[in-house]
Formats: C-alpha cells, sequence, structure tokens
C-alpha cells in the first residue's frame, strides 16, 4: 500500500491530488489544510468521480491534523501564498519560509522516511530551505520545478513544430525562475531529431524566451498563478519515486560539486526511483549553457541568503 500526502488544498496541491487519484499513482491519498472544510470539500468532490472513473485510490480531506498523515511514503509541499500578478517567485520568501518551514516540521514528525517534494515558490529556495531544517539525505528532497518549465518547453515546441505532445524531448535546467531557467534548445529533438534542424534559430530562441515567461503569462491571463501543468507536474514526480520509474526529470537537487556548483538547490537533471533522486546526470554543456548555469546559480544563492 501507498501512501500520499499533499499539504495545501488550493488549487495546485487540489490539482496535484486529483491527478494523484485519478491515475491510480498511489492507493491512499490525504489532502491536508489549515482552512476548515476545504480539504474535506475538494476531497468528496473528487472522490465523486470514482465511479465514474472507476478509481480504487482513496482520497481523504482534513483540517489541520497532521496525524492522519503518518506513515506517508511521499509528501507535496505546495503550501504558501500565490504569485499576483507582477509579482516575482522571491518576493514570496518571506511569507512561504514560515509556512514550509511548520508543514516540514510536522510531516516528519508522522513520516519520518517520507520523501518530500517541495512545490511552494521560491521553490529552489524553499526546498533549500527543508535541506537545511530536516537534516534528510539529499536524495530525499525534490523540487518540482523543472518538471513544470520542462513541460511548458515542450509544450512550445510541439506548437512550434506542429508535433504530438508525446513526441518531442526538451529539458530545462537552472532556477524555477522567469530570468534563471534555461531551456536547452541544443538538446530539444522531435522523434531524435534535433529541433535545431527542423526550426529557424529564430523560432528556436523564440520557444526558449516563451517557456521563460510561460509561469507569469498565464499569472497574468489567470490573476493567479498557474494551478493545472503544475499539480500535474508534481504528480509526476510522486509517480517516478512510487513506481520505481528511474526517469530522467529535471528536478531542484542540492549539488555537491555537480555542474560546478555547490550548497544550493537547482534544477537539473535527475533519475528519480524509489529512493528519491537517485542520480543527478551531467550534460555536457558548451561554454555558453556553463556561463548561463553559473548566472543562474548566483542568483538562486542571492535569494537563499534571504533565508538568513
Amino acid at each position: 500500500m501507498s501512501k500520499v500526502t499533499v499539504v495545501g488544498a488550493g488549487n495546485v496541491g487540489a490539482t496535484c491530488a486529483n491527478v494523484l487519484v485519478t491515475t491510480q499513482v498511489a492507493d491512499e491519498v490525504v489532502l491536508l489544510d489549515i482552512k476548515e472544510g476545504v480539504s474535506e470539500g475538494k476531497a468528496m468532490d473528487i472522490m465523486q468521480t470514482a465511479n465514474i472513473l472507476g478509481l480504487n485510490s482513496r482520497l481523504t480531506g482534513v483540517t489541520n491534523d497532521y496525524a492522519k498523515t503518518e506513515n506517508s511514503d511521499v509528501v507535496v509541499i505546495t503550501s504558501g501564498i500565490p504569485r499576483k500578478p507582477g509579482m516575482t517567485r522571491e518576493e514570496l520568501i518571506g511569507v512561504n519560509a514560515g509556512i514550509v518551514k511548520s508543514v516540514t516540521e510536522n510531516v516528519l514528525k508522522h513520516s519520518p522516511n517520507a520523501i518530500i517534494v517541495c512545490v511552494s515558490n521560491p521553490m529552489d529556495t524553499m526546498t533549500y530551505l527543508i535541506h537545511k531544517i530536516s537534516g534528510l539525505p539529499k536524495n530525499r528532497i525534490i523540487g518540482m520545478g523543472g518538471a513544470l518549465d520542462s513541460a511548458r518547453f515542450k509544450y512550445f515546441l510541439c506548437a512550434a513544430l506542429n508535433a504530438n505532445a508525446n513526441e518531442v524531448e526538451g529539458i530545462v535546467i537552472g532556477g524555477h525562475g522567469d530570468t534563471t531557467m534555461i531551456p536547452l534548445t541544443r538538446y530539444a529533438a522531435y522523434r531524435g531529431i534535433p529541433a535545431s534542424t527542423l526550426l529557424p534559430a529564430e523560432q528556436l530562441e523564440k520557444v526558449a524566451a516563451d517557456t521563460m515567461v510561460g509561469g507569469a503569462t498565464l499569472t497574468k491571463l489567470l490573476g493567479t498563478s498557474a494551478w493545472y501543468a503544475p499539480g500535474a507536474a508534481a504528480a509526476q514526480v510522486v509517480g517516478a519515486v512510487l513506481g520505481d520509474q528511474k526517469k530522467l526529470i529535471s528536478c531542484s537537487a542540492l549539488l555537491e560539486g555537480e555542474y560546478g556548483e555547490s550548497d544550493l538547490c537547482i534544477g537539473v537533471p535527475c533519475i528519480l526511483g524509489r529512493n528519491g533522486i537517485e542520480k543527478i546526470v551531467e550534460f555536457d554543456l558548451n561554454d555558453e549553457e556553463k556561463a548561463l548555469f553559473h548566472k543562474s546559480a548566483e542568483a538562486v544563492h542571492k535569494t537563499n541568503a534571504a533565508l538568513a
């Protein structure tokens, strides 16, 4: 029996729980929130689709009762305030750091062996904070951002190539921010064919640029942060762990010399399996990509400094 707790029943958390249940990734899912009735109501709504969709997974909503999360295999932390139009992810740090710290301490009291997936923004810094306060080994703390950024990259690639969404490859590394993420256009491909041979350089550059402001574009359109793709990306990470899938997914991981950086969490290609981050894969970056990654790391270090 596998058990997953999703902390935060806002749009992202509820979507993550819904995807986990409808794809039957976990046997049991607990959706927890501090606001009375919200997680219970959303869990009830989702579970009322069980008969319609032929689901076997079980979802329970609870209000601030961490005892109900006991013995979770994976805990997804989505808690915190969302971005408003014009707000950067970094501006969320003051409020969300306190929330993430409290949630982490509470879930680990009841699930000391859990793998933690961080979604809360600023995601790289919140993932780093969890490392600092939890003392968990680095493989058990995963930042979701790169999975989402890579999905957005592939979305824009699909549109440019007029291709099937499942037949393009693309990965984004670096910080989970509008100016810090690095869509690796050199590695983008369609059925193994480099995208650079199928698209003019200017069009491929536009795909990368659209990817970088993908979150901000949606925030402007919706009036708040996006939730369908972020929730699904978090569920994808959970599925890779619970299913021991050995999938290569870009995630925010603690670096200890990889890519020439240390003492920060930032998006890099990771092999995900039952032990969490089982390997950090070091791509052969060219000089331009290395410079961009170093610049991104500097920006993440600067944001992390605000935790002190």
